[in-house]
């Protein structure tokens, strides 16, 4: 039996209001899945629980099978985590924080070097390597930080809002990268607010309001789901979401 690549069981969160509530996701290995869902419904709450950066209130969260709760660290050698904003030492120059980073996880430098040459050609910033973080825009900083959170391939890959900030050049790269990882065998899950990019991309579909899982599959799943066959994903999103539908 194939292990789950992730697998998330009555996940729960309370802030002033519940944020995220017996919320269950399972995710087999090489997926790439997009948990959509409007502001405020618990999509990055979510993420941030599974990358351990949040506790839970209630549930569990295994991730290739190890408890992320009880072994956080062990959990946290398997995935990856790129927020929304990126997160990079602006001194440093992209191969400096790539070797700072892969450092961090114990990669083995002539591995780590090659890794980082890999991903700065792929993401078309191999130019600008020796250029200071600083003096990037926000696209480039957001592939630096993209090539940071694969220089120890991970096996599982989570990522806010991606494509955030990016011109259409460089949002089909990161594209195109992420299609390649997820045939190399790993598992992507990533929010986006631009739907096409979803209905395009993933391989199964999550909606998330209030908290709650309110659909899940294919977006032909989604459509039977939602009673608008032959629709766009929007158009079932919006359905999905509608006050008073779920």
């Amino acid at each position: 039996m194939t292990v789950a690549a992730l697998a998330v069981r009555d996940l729960c969160k309370r802030f002033a209001r519940p944020a995220v509530e017996r919320l269950r996701l399972t995710l087999p290995p090489g997926e790439l899945y997009a948990l959509l869902g409007p502001n405020g419904a618990g999509k990055t709450t979510t993420l941030r629980m599974i990358v351990g950066l949040l506790a839970p209130d209630a549930g569990s969260i295994e991730v290739f099978g190890v408890d992320a709760l009880a072994d956080p660290i062990g959990a946290k050698r398997l995935i990856a985590w790129l927020p929304d904003e990126p997160m990079l030492y602006d001194k440093l120059t992209p191969l400096e924080y790539l070797e700072f980073v892969a450092g961090l996880w114990g990669v083995e430098g002539t591995t780590a070097a090659a890794h980082a040459e890999e991903l700065l050609r792929w993401l078309e910033i191999w130019e600008q390597r020796d250029q200071r973080c600083e003096e990037f825009s926000r696209g480039m900083k957001q592939k630096a930080a993209l090539a940071g959170a694969l220089i120890h391939d991970p096996k599982l890959l989570i990522l806010d809002e991606p494509l955030s900030g990016l011109d259409a050049a460089m949002a089909r790269q990161v594209k195109d990268l992420l299609l390649e990882r997820v045939k190399q065998g790993t598992t992507v899950i990533l929010t986006t607010h631009i739907l096409e990019v979803a209905e395009r991309l993933a391989e199964r579909i999550g909606i998330i309001h209030q908290g709650r899982l309110l659909a899940e599959g294919t977006l032909d799943d989604l459509r039977r789901q939602s009673g608008l066959a032959g629709s766009s994903l929007e158009e079932v999103f919006l359905q999905l979401t509608a006050p008073g539908h779920a």
